[in-house]
């Protein structure tokens, strides 16, 4: 299993952002989870087969409609202890 956290920066709050990535994950069949956080920034962890993490990864780049992504920084990190990706407040 690959685990990454994710911390995706630009016009990504507000925007759908968090939705569009559970629904894109649950359907790669990733668990993990999502969340806004205080600097406007996203921050995921992401977990599963290394294929489908590094799809997400892709379609992460450009995020839903009205978003505009302006860095990913990835790292590895310990895979959750939950199955299934949620949204987190």
């Amino acid at each position: 299993m690959n685990a990454k956290q994710l911390i995706i920066q630009g016009q990504v709050q507000g925007v759908g952002y968090r939705d569009w990535m559970v629904r894109r994950a649950r359907e790669l069949g990733l668990s993990g989870w999502v969340r806004n956080r205080a600097d406007g920034a996203v921050e995921a962890l992401v977990a599963g087969e290394t294929a489908a993490v590094e799809e997400l990864l892709r379609l992460c780049r450009r995020g839903p409609r009205l978003a505009v992504v302006v860095s990913i920084e990835e790292q590895l990190a310990e895979p959750p202890e939950e199955l299934g990706f949620n949204r987190r407040a």
